[in-house]
């Protein structure tokens, strides 16, 4: 096959792929869905709690079916339940019914994006890996660029069924593409598949995703999350037990024995929960702060992803010359570096200086993601693609949620003392200082990783 033909193969596994970032738009219909089913404001949290609670704890699930079955059959099933799940979603007349099929949806979006890496590495020589994977991670930049900014205008014109309804098309044009995908060969991972250590780890992973999401919700006390921690800790350790016993388990533990591998997934957990700040934190800077019209603020938080699109094409093409780790450590430093920025911006910040400072965060993200996916992956053996590209999003979900519980609850902390000091514009002090903190926190992490100077300086991981 030639090169051309692989990347139009490419375009068919990255257009199906793409429903999944595309997710974003979902929050720009937060408030037309509030009004719409009535609800009370904390309650809309649960919209995106159903998705990414199933498509987080699933997505090792499917890729290990992926490698025993199949990673197609299984893209193309995840595309045919995602479909359904947005036709469902566009057409559900009560919330009650809206949160079960965002559940549909997470399922379907966990089949696609748990094999869209394999498929994609699939297409080419193990030599253009790197390239082919930095190519793959632009799809969540370019889906977090159109995502909002699409969303709003689809809300404005026809309500909130239209965020769900606009990828209907995306998902059924990339099913209808998928089933004239020439494959090479590839060799299948060997034995069954361990129903009861599957059962285990999306109960582990759902519960420690619950369990984060609800820390900072103020109708759930104390005893509450306290039991979710011990159910947490009670069920991983029983994935562990049945792991270490299973014939053919989900995922090989004894990986984890390898310090540097395993610090490496930690880091994409610290990276992420320090570079998801921005998406949380930001738009809200731009609303209360800036003065910036709705239209103006879009394009100034899509700077970042910007920059992750273009660091994720270029990551994927040094990682080869320069080594993976070498630019993961460079994207962490990044990512310090824009965070620091943003720490410091004034209440009147000039355009320039926001867009500088995301563009440089959004260039470390992508530069670490790549990488930290191209490291992964050459890890783990060939025959185990799925659950090499499920590990990384999965590490990246565990971060993602973890910013959204631990990073609110710290702005909002320091937001009050603010308050109570008589600060003359709190919100300013809690976001400056959660982004301080949160750079100098990532900085701590990345510097006590360099007493194993290996990790990023070395060899392969």
């Amino acid at each position: 096959m030639s090169h051309t033909g692989n990347w139009g193969r490419f375009v068919v596994i990255g257009l199906g792929t793409l429903i999944a970032p595309l997710d974003s738009s979902v929050n720009i219909a937060f408030p037309d869905i509030t009004q719409g089913f009535a609800l009370a404001l904390p309650s809309i949290q649960w919209v995106v709690i159903c998705f990414v609670l199933t498509y987080g704890s699933l997505m090792l699930v499917f890729g290990r079916l992926g490698d025993l079955f199949g990673h197609l059959r299984i893209f193309q099933i995840g595309l045919a339940l995602g479909a359904a799940g947005l036709v469902l979603c566009a057409t559900a007349t009560r919330y009650e019914w809206l949160l079960v099929f965002r559940v549909v949806q997470g399922i379907g979006t966990a089949m696609v994006i748990s094999c869209g890496p394999a498929l994609a590495t699939s297409l080419f020589d193990e030599a253009m890996r790197p390239r082919v994977l930095g190519a793959y991670m632009t799809i969540f930049g370019l889906g977090g660029v159109i995502g909002p900014s699409l969303g709003g205008v689809l809300v404005e014109a026809w309500g909130w069924p239209a965020v769900f309804w606009f990828r209907l098309p995306i998902a059924l044009g990339a099913l209808l593409l998928s089933f004239a995908l020439a494959l090479p060969p590839r060799p299948r991972a060997a034995g069954g598949f361990d129903l009861s250590g599957a059962i285990l780890l999306v109960l582990s992973l759902s519960l420690l995703l619950l369990t984060v999401s609800q820390m900072r919700n103020p109708d759930v006390g104390a005893t509450a999350v306290a039991g979710l921690v011990a159910g947490t800790i009670v069920a991983f350790a029983l994935f562990v037990l049945r792991e270490r016993s299973a014939a053919a388990p989900i995922i090989e533990l004894g990986v984890f024995g390898n310090l540097d591998f395993a610090l490496v997934n930690v880091a994409n957990i610290a990276v992420n929960l320090a570079g998801f700040s921005v998406l949380l934190l930001v738009p809200y800077f731009l609303v209360r702060a800036t003065g910036l019209p709705l239209s103006l603020g879009g394009m100034v938080l899509a700077t970042s992803s910007l920059g992750m699109i273009v660091a994720a094409l270029l990551g994927g093409h040094l990682a080869h010359r320069i080594g993976a780790n070498r630019i993961a450590f460079a994207g962490a430093t990044v990512i310090i570096v824009g965070l620091a920025a943003i720490g410091y911006w004034p209440a009147e910040a000039p355009v320039a200086a926001m867009v500088a400072a995301l563009l440089v965060h959004g260039l470390g993200l992508g530069l670490f993601q790549v990488s930290c996916l191209e490291l992964v992956t050459a890890t783990l053996p060939r025959v185990d693609r799925g659950v090499a590209g499920s590990l990384v999003l999965v590490t990246r979900t565990i971060g993602v949620v973890l910013a959204a519980g631990l990073l609110t609850l710290m702005f909002t902390a320091i937001e009050g003392v603010a308050t109570a000091e008589g600060a003359t514009n709190p919100f300013l002090a809690g976001f400056q200082s959660t982004f301080r903190y949160t750079a100098l926190g990532l900085a701590g992490f990345i510097a006590l990783t360099c007493l194993r100077p290996r990790i990023w300086f070395g060899g392969r991981v």
